[in-house]
């Protein structure tokens, strides 16, 4: 018998991911439909699962009443989050939902940035004093948990609110009644500035496997916690931007199917602009060179060849070199350290290219009547050398050019797949013709 409970909670839980994942796909008046069929306590467990942005999107479907009742479900973090997903014109109405003194904490929260540590966290956390025995703490903690969102670690703060110490739930339970707290506690305590980024504090949560981490202000005064759930959506949503950046395009602000049609054509149309105004470099390149190509037809056989090698290479390194700077395995200095590794990378893919690009040559001349048969091995030597200086070209700038765009201030997955490419591209062309030039021109052919 004790097993049909269980049961039952697995298959709720499936249908409320069923019914999340329907969600997005629903008219408004289908959702406020579905939502009011319902069982109260189901709707509102519903209304919390949900994305911040569709939590916005509903709430503004509904009747006052009803949104008072789900806007108060919401710790402050969330509802700081829910305010600053509205529309600018009903903001104001969003917070007057809120009671009293969760207004004043998502006020405070409001005032740091979406990607700050401050703007994630909950202002809502256990603490005790330092004085206090274990078995006065126990009591205390009792009459705070039902005003607290969770209770992973207890945070020990003096008369002036700095943090003094730390200790979890399991070991202040397990310690002896009548010990102070600050016999107990753990002095050491990793904590998070107000104004850290995101992205940093994600490595601290990686690199500790914490549950949660205190925030505090430049004084060490406490200001509250991030917990691991909103650490969880920041990686989604920062992998969610730097996947949609390496596509070569600025990142969306909403979900694919809630993003105006408008709004993604601004978003794709301008990078595509500058790529495509890079790549008409690429005419003027060969332009330069049209004698050569004229005279050794069989050149422009292997353009293809040659800038698509540099430009995937390039890609490969922008990628390593982008990965292992939001993971923090590379930082500013380190710049040189890679940059020598990819070029060394560069020049042996590059000979392993040529000498398949040169064997390809060798083996299987081309005719005749596309102006190179005769001088078949001279091409083999041009793309040989081209290869390698192009390949190499690309690892350079692909490992680089991160590492400009963070000293700049920018977020270095500007530094895109199909940015480089072009930029390679361009070059690649120069060093090909060059060298094909130098070779077939030299007379030893």
């Amino acid at each position: 018998m004790a097993l049909l409970p269980a049961s039952i909670d697995i298959q709720d839980n499936m249908a409320a991911a069923d019914r999340r994942g329907e969600w997005a796909f629903l008219p408004p008046e289908e959702r406020v439909r579905e939502w009011r069929a319902l069982p109260r306590d189901r709707a509102e467990d519903l209304f919390v699962s949900l994305s911040t942005h569709d939590q916005a999107e509903f709430l503004l479907t509904l009747p006052p009443e009803d949104r008072r009742s789900l806007v108060r479900l919401l710790p402050p973090d969330d509802a700081a989050d829910l305010v600053q997903e509205a529309p600018l014109e009903v903001r104001e109405a969003v917070m007057a939902l809120m009671d009293e003194p969760t207004r004043r904490e998502v006020t405070a929260l409001l005032a740091y940035k979406e990607d700050e540590a401050g703007g994630l966290m909950n202002p809502r956390y256990a603490h005790l004093r330092p004085d206090m025995t274990v078995d006065e703490a126990i009591v205390f903690l009792r009459r705070q948990a039902q005003h607290l969102e969770t209770i992973y670690y207890v945070y020990v703060l003096d008369d002036q609110q700095r943090l003094v110490g730390v200790i979890s739930f399991r070991e202040l339970f397990a310690a002896q009644p009548d010990r102070k707290v600050r016999e107990v506690m753990k002095r050491s305590v990793v904590a998070a500035r107000a104004d850290q980024d995101q992205e940093a504090l994600s490595r601290v949560f990686a690199e500790h496997d914490f549950l949660a981490i205190p925030v505090v202000d430049g004084d060490g005064k406490m200001k509250g916690i991030v917990t691991f759930d909103d650490i969880v959506d920041v990686v989604h949503e920062e992998g969610t931007e730097d996947a949609q950046k390496f596509g070569g395009m600025e990142a969306l602000d909403a979900p694919y199917l809630k993003t105006a049609f408008s709004s993604m054509v601004r978003k794709r149309a301008g990078w595509l602009a500058v790529l495509f105004l890079g790549e008409t470099l690429t005419a003027s390149a060969m332009t330069r060179f049209e004698d050569q190509i004229a005279k050794w037809v069989v050149l422009a056989l292997f353009v293809p060849l040659i800038i698509s090698s540099g430009g995937n290479a390039g890609s490969q390194a922008s990628t390593l070199a982008i990965r292992a700077m939001a993971l923090g395995e590379v930082s500013l200095r380190d710049w040189w350290r890679v940059v020598r590794r990819e070029l060394a990378m560069g020049l042996v893919l590059g000979a392993t290219l040529g000498a398949i690009g040169f064997l390809r040559i060798v083996l299987w001349p081309p005719g005749d009547a596309k102006g190179g048969g005769p001088h078949y091995m001279a091409v083999a030597l041009a793309i040989f050398g081209s290869l390698v200086g192009v390949v190499t070209l690309g690892t350079f700038v692909g490992s680089f050019l991160p590492f400009v765009l963070r000293r700049l201030g920018f977020d270095p997955a500007s530094a895109s797949a199909p940015f480089v490419s072009t930029v390679v591209d361009v070059t690649g062309l120069i060093i090909y013709f060059t060298i094909a030039t130098l070779v077939l021109g030299s007379g030893l052919f």
